[in-house]
C-alpha cells in the first residue's frame, strides 16, 4: 500500500512537490463544490441528495491531491475510489430523482453501467494510458444526457455539455504519457480542470432537475 507510482509526465522523482501542476489544478474540483454548494443554496435545493454529489466532489479533490503529492498506492485508491462512488451515486440519483425511474429500472442501469465497468477493467492497463476504465461513464453520462434532453425542465443541454466535456478530458488524459518527450508538463493537469467542469454542470443538472419528474 506503501509503493510508490511514477506515471505521469510532471513526476520525475518521488519528492512531495513532484507534480506541483497535477496537485495545483486539483482546486478545480474544490471550485466545483462550492460553486454546486451555493447553487443548491440559491435553488433552495441542499438536501441529502444533493449533498452526497457535493461532498463526494470534495473528496475526489481531496483524494487527487493526495496521489499528486504522496504518489502511494493507499494514495491512488483515495483518488480512484471517490470517482466511483460518485459515478454509482450520479447514476442511482439521476434515474430516481430527476428522471423520477422506479427502483428496478434505476438498478437495470446501474447493473449496466456495472457490466460496463467490467468489461473495461478486463483490458489491458496500457490502453489508452488507463483512461479505458473511463469509457464506461463517458457513455452513460452521454446516455443520461439524451434522457436529460428528452424530459428535463430546465438546462436541457446540460448533461450532453458535461458529455462532451468529459470526452475532451478523457482524450488529453490518454495521450499524456505519448507526448512527454515533446511536452515534459503532460496533460494530466487539463484532466483534473475539464472534470472540475464535468463534475460541475453534470452536479448542476441534477440540481436543477430533481425531484421535477
Amino acid at each position: 500500500m506503501f509503493e510508490q507510482i511514477d506515471i505521469y509526465c510532471e513526476r520525475t522523482d518521488f519528492t512531495l512537490l513532484a507534480e506541483p501542476v497535477n496537485a495545483i489544478t486539483n482546486a478545480a474540483f474544490f471550485i466545483a463544490a462550492v460553486m454546486l454548494y451555493l447553487l443548491a443554496k440559491r435553488e433552495e435545493a441542499l438536501d441529502w441528495k444533493s449533498g452526497l454529489l457535493i461532498g463526494l466532489i470534495v473528496v475526489i479533490g481531496t483524494g487527487s491531491t493526495l496521489f499528486h503529492t504522496l504518489a502511494t498506492v493507499w494514495a491512488m485508491l483515495s483518488d480512484s475510489l471517490p470517482i466511483l462512488a460518485f459515478q454509482i451515486c450520479f447514476i442511482v440519483l439521476y434515474c430516481r430523482f430527476a428522471l423520477g425511474w422506479h427502483c428496478w429500472r434505476s438498478a437495470t442501469m446501474l447493473a449496466a453501467f456495472f457490466v460496463a465497468m467490467g468489461l473495461a477493467m478486463s483490458a489491458p492497463r496500457s490502453m489508452l494510458n488507463g483512461s479505458v476504465e473511463y469509457l464506461p461513464a463517458l457513455f452513460f453520462v452521454a446516455l443520461l444526457g439524451l434522457f436529460h434532453l428528452k424530459y428535463a425542465t430546465r438546462e436541457r443541454y446540460g448533461l450532453l455539455l458535461a458529455a462532451g466535456i468529459f470526452l475532451i478530458s478523457v482524450t488529453v488524459r490518454s495521450i499524456d504519457r505519448d507526448i512527454c518527450e515533446t511536452f515534459p508538463l503532460g496533460t494530466h493537469f487539463l484532466w483534473h480542470c475539464l472534470n472540475g467542469c464535468v463534475l460541475y454542470f453534470s452536479t448542476r443538472a441534477f440540481i436543477l432537475n430533481k425531484d421535477r419528474a
